[in-house]
């Protein structure tokens, strides 16, 4: 069986190490191809989203490379900090956290891409790595008895409760950001 050979082939603490690993990989994708991505398909996207919400992602169109990179950066940061407290403090809850929001993110991907009916960034990388990665890492966890379903679910309540507070000051930053972008733009034309 493949998970069998699985387990004897990768030690807990390489299957905890590849998460930062693979969360690099997946958005090394995104990061290759978004601002075009966006560039080209603004007005789809915006178009099929509901009024209250657009302002909330407008800024995600105005984004570059370089500032989409720079947000993967402090996330790939998180990341490999709680990777460090699993594994050198078996401090889980919140790596779990990070993982439950990597997996889900997964559905995001693939809800985009059936939706506007077209390639989305990241989604490749969703479904051949992360999905794969994330569950395998859930059943090896719990098949070596380092959590139980009930850390599952208090870091899955708590991912539940940081996401929506993490993506209104990311919205924040990002608005406050093409606002300076937009200013300084219009200072250099008035000169």
């Amino acid at each position: 069986m493949v998970l069998d050979w699985l387990d004897s082939q990768l030690h807990l603490v390489s299957v905890l190490w590849l998460f930062p690993i693979l969360f690099m990989f997946h958005d090394f994708e995104e990061i290759l191809t978004v601002e075009k991505w966006t560039k080209q398909n603004k007005e789809q996207v915006l178009a099929v989203l509901p009024k209250s919400i657009r302002k909330y992602f407008y800024s995600s169109f105005q984004m570059t490379t370089v500032q989409f990179a720079n947000d993967v950066f402090w996330i790939f940061l998180t990341i490999t900090t709680a990777t460090c407290l699993a594994v050198i403090f078996s401090f889980y809850y919140i790596f779990l956290m990070l993982l439950f929001i990597f997996f889900a993110h997964v559905f995001t991907h693939l809800g985009q891409a059936l939706y506007l009916r077209k390639y989305t960034p990241g989604v490749i990388t969703s479904i051949i790595l992360v999905l794969p990665y994330s569950s395998y890492t859930y059943y090896r966890l719990l098949k070596e008895q380092v959590i139980s379903g009930t850390d599952i679910l208090w870091s899955t309540i708590g991912a539940f409760i940081i996401v929506p507070i993490l993506f209104l000051f990311l919205v924040y930053e990002r608005n406050k950001a093409t606002k300076k972008v937009e200013e300084d733009g219009a200072d250099k034309n008035f000169l």
